[in-house]
């Protein structure tokens, strides 16, 4: 490897040899070009139909729904299997699904339409209730910051208060309390940081979130059975239940999950047509069907890089970015690609994929907990498109990744099988009482009538049966959208502190008793 001196000796040399010369300037590389014929797109649709079926039959996802656009014209539109397990009504092309984090690229087009000006979303961020834990980072921080997730909150930052079931106002008000890192220098998806941006717009324009986006998006679009509210989606008559699997490979509709706290991170419900509308919105630029919808430029600067997200792996590897409220990358041939999915562990998994150049767009909506299958027909899709087959397996690759996701956070320790020479507890009086958390609020220990301890946490509460494992350490099974199997409960009898392992990834999990 050269040096610093060298290449600067070297660089001098030449120089020097072209002195009183002229040189011409070295020219930008060409733009990319568009290279898909209509009949390679024509190819990739007729193959969805096996594609879809395949996969589900090999995952056993009950229902799924697809939107392909192309040169402004919906080529494909189709739902396949079950709105629920157990129920024959079938998915349709309007059956409504939980989009969930497919909700960010969808709320940040509603973000584009508000603000009008790409300079808007460079402005300070101001949302009574909402700071974060550095002063000068809650003086600087703007829309752009938010909606890209590189204010330096942590990664997730505020999930677990609302699986605790605070809603949004708390939720907002105690991010402050989380420890920063670098701020613009460092990205952690964030869906409260996100929601924070979308409401203070909301906030700035005197309207609830819901009313912005009908007003801005929904209803200028005609996506007539899209919103950002819970309650529309679970009293929509056609409307896809979410589904978990089981031990047996079986799914079942056993789970609710209730976004609204997180409603522009993650709280959108739409359909396969609505969606193909906005597909058609996002690759003219802000119009549909010859009206302007969104202004192009704030539209084009939701598609810009903001902060790396994913670095390259390897010298070879491309660099992976997220714009607002999506992730943005480059191809081979330098094209950009557009995407997001979204997943909730309680029964929901979506994709969205563009490449603007080509005008070509897919959107795969599903009802069953993420196993990679919206990714995994995208991915296919694309291949196809590119390349007249797929080159991949590409549903053996999403859905290995979604299982590495899931793994993490679990514990180390295997809670259901306390160690050899296990300890004895102590009394129960050793344990029982309130104890306090700035974050996290109350937790309250309590002995049942059985002789067992009861752990009680968040607003309702929240009562989590606690199994001893070895002195002090006792354990329970987490519940909710970030539940992580069994997790460690840590008492402290000396100093009245208790420490819960899954809430103190970031530091914040220990409570302490009066």
């Amino acid at each position: 490897m050269r040096t610093l001196r060298a290449f600067t000796a070297a660089g001098a040399a030449a120089l020097l040899a072209t002195a009183g010369t002229a040189t011409a300037a070295p020219s930008p590389p060409p733009a990319p070009t568009a290279q898909l014929t209509d009949a390679q797109v024509d190819t990739a649709v007729r193959r969805l139909d096996a594609t879809v079926a395949e996969m589900m039959r090999r995952t056993g996802v009950p229902g799924v729904s697809v939107a392909v656009v192309h040169d402004d014209k919906v080529v494909y539109l189709k739902g396949f299997g079950l709105r629920r397990v157990g129920d024959p009504a079938t998915v349709n092309p309007d059956t409504v699904f939980q989009v969930a984090s497919l909700s960010k690229p969808i709320s940040s087009t509603v973000a584009a339409g508000a603000l009008k000006d790409p300079a808007e979303f460079d402005r300070h961020t101001e949302l009574p209730g909402f700071a974060l834990k550095d002063p000068w980072v809650t003086s600087h921080v703007t829309t752009a910051d938010l909606l890209s997730h590189r204010s330096g909150l942590p990664d997730h930052a505020g999930d677990l208060l609302e699986d605790l079931g605070y809603d949004r106002s708390y939720i907002l008000d105690h991010l402050r309390l989380a420890p920063l890192s670098p701020f613009r220098a460092s990205y952690a998806y964030t869906n409260f940081g996100f929601t924070a941006g979308a409401e203070a717009i909301a906030r700035s324009h005197g309207a609830t979130w819901q009313k912005l986006s009908a007003d801005t998006l929904f209803k200028p679009a005609g996506m007539a059975h899209t919103s950002t509210e819970f309650r529309a989606f679970v009293d929509a008559p056609d409307h896809a239940a979410t589904h978990v699997k089981n031990p047996d490979g079986t799914w079942s509709p056993r789970f609710v999950r209730d976004p609204d706290a997180q409603a522009p991170a993650g709280g959108v419900s739409s359909t396969a047509r609505d969606m193909s509308r906005w597909l058609r919105l996002q690759l003219s630029g802000g119009t549909l069907d010859g009206k302007r919808i969104i202004p192009a430029d704030t539209l084009a600067r939701t598609h810009l890089p903001e902060i790396v997200s994913q670095p390259p792996a390897s010298p070879t590897a491309r660099t992976g970015f997220y714009g607002l409220g999506w992730n943005v990358g480059y191809d081979d041939a330098g094209r950009l690609r557009l995407s997001h999915s979204g997943a909730f562990e309680l029964g929901a998994n979506t994709s969205v994929a563009m490449l603007p150049l080509e005008k070509l767009g897919i959107v795969v909506l599903t009802n069953g907990a993420p196993v990679g299958l919206p990714d995994a027909v995208a991915a296919d899709f694309f291949d196809t498109a590119e390349h007249g087959k797929a080159t991949t397996d590409w549903l053996a690759l999403t859905g290995a990744l979604y299982a590495q996701i899931n793994a993490e956070g679990r514990s180390p320790t295997d809670y259901a099988h306390p160690p050899t020479g296990a300890k004895p507890a102590g009394e129960d009086s050793a344990y029982t009482g309130t104890y306090e958390n700035p974050y996290y609020g109350k937790a309250t220990v309590a002995a049942t009538s059985r002789g067992k301890l009861t752990l009680s946490l968040g607003p309702e509460p929240m009562v989590f049966p606690l199994t001893h494992y070895d002195g002090n350490t006792f354990s329970f099974e987490t519940a909710g959208e970030n539940a992580v199997g069994r997790t460690g409960v840590f008492f402290s009898p000396a100093d009245r502190t208790v420490r819960i392992e899954y809430l103190d990834a970031d530091h914040l999990g220990t409570f302490t008793g009066g």
